[in-house]
């Protein structure tokens, strides 16, 4: 069974975790910190914007029942790639999207995917999101692993409000194929 490591950077990690979380293969995915100057950073030092840290998941999963490409279209249909300043109502570096590569494969397929979305005329704008290798992961506090099971009304509240669930159900419509 091959199991492979994939982190994205999608703005808030409470709301990147349930989408991934549902599909078969997946085996984890834990939210946390990367990419950033600073050892072991806290959520209220990230969000002061001087660590260099962006929000992050990291996935673990099985890449024979769902191949690292099969993320990638997942990931691009939880974000807005072509906002350089953050994501949705959260704004700062930190909110910023990327795609962490743990292998030149791994590099290769985020560039091609990316591509692909910047030639399928459905953004208007260029898309922006990073391509960066993986550094250092450091998990975040216990009380946002899982927020969307630990606090759901919460969690629904916030994903509607913070403008992502519209721009989600505008840009990728529910059911829509893509592959």
């Amino acid at each position: 069974m091959p199991i492979e490591k994939a982190t994205f950077a999608g703005g808030c990690f409470w709301c990147m975790v349930k989408p991934f979380h549902e599909q078969e293969g997946i085996i984890d995915v834990v939210v946390g910190y990367t990419g950033g100057h600073t050892v072991n950073p806290t959520y209220k030092e990230v969000c002061q914007e001087n660590t260099g840290h962006y929000e992050a998941v990291e996935i673990t999963f099985n890449s024979d029942v769902y191949p690292y490409e099969k993320l990638l279209q997942l990931f691009w249909q939880q974000i807005d790639p072509t906002d350089p300043g953050g994501q949705f109502g959260d704004r700062g570096q930190s909110y910023q999207t990327a795609i962490f590569y743990h292998s030149e494969e791994q590099k290769e397929q985020a560039e091609r995917s990316k591509q692909e979305l910047a030639e399928s005329g459905r953004f208007s704008k260029p898309i922006v999101t990073p391509i960066i290798p993986a550094s250092t992961f450091y998990i975040g506090e216990e009380y946002h692993q899982d927020y969307y099971k630990k606090n759901p009304t919460h969690y629904s509240l916030y994903s509607v409000g913070s403008g992502r669930v519209g721009f989600i159900n505008t840009h990728w419509k529910k059911g829509e194929n893509d592959e």
